[in-house]
């Protein structure tokens, strides 16, 4: 209450303050028939008795007539409840303020939407008003625990380990490879800025420059266009450190997310347990592996290497061929036939890979179109190596390894969210299981061309110590110093350990990577110098947040987020400018047919 004209704030009354006289601002939550109303601030609620008496019939008056969420300033005694009227619910519940006086500083006008936690309403709608939406004790409390969050990293870093909190430049160039970024037209003609899709190139020149740990709260930009559950604009915790290598940045973010975990949301074990990319995609068909509940895929080649069967046999004729299997526990009592047959469907349309199904007998035979060409012995083989229960079902996929793995994982999250819909309880959403996984390869292939490298994490990242000299001989199978940190399966971290050679970095830019190194002949340039060895790693703050508080999309951590579509529907942004305006920057808007004569009419 420090600077302000109030003496307390609507959360903080109790039965110790009975006989005070107080001052309270807030919104009005509720009102009823005149009798008392509920005042509500970012703090709490308060439950306002609304005189009777003659003397303050202009009070009674004004506090029965104030719309809901109106803005009132209420000065009263604060009393106890009547015996069996307090409200264990309300921290405020054992207590009441008595109105002497009041103001409405604000009347609010019909609301587009009720201001409460379980009231349904549009996303859009949410987003066009979210001012209101920020009223909502949800978002309020979301914000708040992020601010705590920040702060305590910000101690950690800064005040325990000696890191500089440095602001780097928003305007700056293209950088080659990695997301797309946006474009910002200067006064120069044809020459535009871009927005970094983070600071990457400036926090390897501050460790050029002997500032030896960096730390700052960086706002980033990527022109992603419309991704499910993603910003054009969003923050990391960005990091980075000289003379450090992969287990240094590693204890770092470890001690760091110890320091910084809210308490109510339990403690947090360290060290995190790893594994490696490899072992990520083969138990898990991911890189980003959910931990918190089994189902891992498990590699069945050897015991069916030897049936007839002929897509076996055709599957492991490929240098990179493999049988894989996944268990899903009691998936006979809560999947049903629609829903296998979703799965299988998921399969073939995302991956292009037909899945078979095993199911287990209640007396433990096996029912599939496959048992006719297995032996006791190899059932009992799948049986033991799957772990296999009555009521199980199993999905089996044949093909390329990482093509089946990755079919298989995605199943294995689909089957999931199916089992806890039918009642199953699977991932437990109090749970934070953390992991970190390494050992990346270092390139990969291109998408639209697989003749061609690109590269796997940023083409900053320096080649395993290991496979260094098969950099200059077959860079395919150089791994990376590349690490990420997994959080119940989604990726909250990513970091690596940096290229310091000018000649080296040069060598990925030009001869793996066939990129123009003119774009980064100023960080070749520092690399000269005298560069020292160097890491980092950068958090996405928002998702960090967001798997925290258990919200359902990162929209709900960030106070003023983009629509799905990247757009500031309270705003209206982005918006049209003039050609005036457009003058200055040597640009011309090119306008689709359509587009023009919508603007005619």
């Amino acid at each position: 209450n420090s600077f302000v004209t109030r003496t307390n704030t609507c959360g903080e009354l109790r039965s110790a303050h009975v006989g005070q006289k107080v001052t309270l601002y807030g919104w009005v939550q509720y009102q009823r028939q005149g009798l008392f109303l509920v005042l509500r601030d970012f703090q709490g609620l308060t439950q306002i008795i609304i005189p009777q008496d003659e003397a303050l019939s202009h009070v009674k008056e004004l506090l029965s007539s104030a719309p809901v969420e109106s803005v009132v300033r209420v000065t009263g005694t604060v009393s106890p409840r009547p015996l069996g009227q307090e409200n264990p619910k309300m921290p405020t519940g054992d207590i009441e303020v008595k109105a002497e006086a009041a103001e409405i500083l604000n009347s609010c006008k019909k609301l587009p939407f009720e201001i409460k936690d379980f009231i349904k309403k549009s996303e859009a709608l949410r987003m066009q008003y979210r001012y209101l939406d920020l009223r909502s004790s949800r978002l309020q409390s979301n914000l708040r625990l992020r601010s705590r969050v920040v702060m305590r990293m910000r101690d950690y870093l800064c005040n325990l380990h000696g890191f500089v909190d440095v602001e780097t430049p928003t305007l700056f160039k293209r950088t080659p490879g990695g997301a797309k970024e946006f474009l910002v037209p200067s006064r120069e003609a044809g020459k535009f800025y871009s927005l970094p899709q983070s600071p990457q190139q400036f926090k390897q020149l501050l460790m050029v420059g002997g500032l030896d740990r960096y730390f700052q709260v960086a706002r980033c930009y990527r022109d992603e266009g419309s991704r499910p559950d993603r910003q054009p604009e969003f923050t990391q915790i960005d990091i980075e450190m000289s003379f450090v290598d992969q287990a240094g940045i590693q204890r770092l973010i470890e001690g760091l997310l110890q320091h910084s975990w809210p308490e109510e949301k339990g403690s947090i074990m360290t060290p995190f347990p790893s594994m490696t990319y490899e072992e990520a995609l083969a138990e898990y068909g991911t890189d980003k592996p959910d931990t918190r509940f089994g189902m891992k895929i498990v590699d069945i080649s050897d015991i069916l290497r030897g049936s007839g069967i002929h897509f076996v046999q055709n599957a492991l004729s490929y240098p990179h061929g493999s049988i894989r299997a996944i268990c899903i526990p009691q998936g006979v009592r809560y999947l049903t036939n629609k829903d296998l047959e979703s799965l299988k469907e998921s399969a073939k349309s995302q991956f292009n890979q037909e899945i078979m199904e095993i199911i287990c007998r209640p007396d433990g035979s096996l029912k599939s179109l496959l048992t006719k060409f297995l032996g006791e012995k190899e059932q009992s083989q799948l049986i033991q190596a799957l772990k296999m229960q009555e009521d199980d079902v199993v999905l089996l996929a044949a093909g390329e390894h990482k093509q089946v793995c990755s079919a298989l994982g995605t199943l294995r999250l689909l089957s999931a969210s199916l089992l806890e819909a039918a009642g199953l309880a699977l991932r437990d959403p109090t749970a934070f299981h953390f992991l970190w996984v390494v050992d990346f390869p270092l390139f990969l292939p291109k998408a639209e061309n697989p003749t061609e490298l690109e590269s796997a994490h940023h083409p900053f990242t320096a080649p395993h110590p290991s496979d260094a000299g098969l950099l200059y001989s077959d860079p395919t199978k150089v791994r990376s110093q590349h690490y990420d940190l997994v959080l119940n399966g989604n990726e909250v971290g990513g970091g690596s350990i940096r290229i310091h050679s000018a000649e080296q970095q040069r060598f990925v830019l030009e001869k793996v990577l066939k990129e123009d190194s003119e774009v980064l002949s100023h960080l070749l340039e520092a690399l000269e110098f005298g560069a020292p060895p160097h890491g980092g790693i950068a958090l996405g703050l928002d998702r960090l947040i967001s798997l925290i508080v258990d919200a359902p999309s990162i929209r709900d951590v960030i106070a003023f987020p983009k629509s799905f579509r990247g757009r500031d529907l309270m705003g209206n942004a982005p918006d049209y400018v003039t050609p005036e305006e457009l003058e200055p920057y040597h640009i011309q808007v090119s306008w689709p047919l359509e587009e023009k004569e919508a603007k005619k009419n």
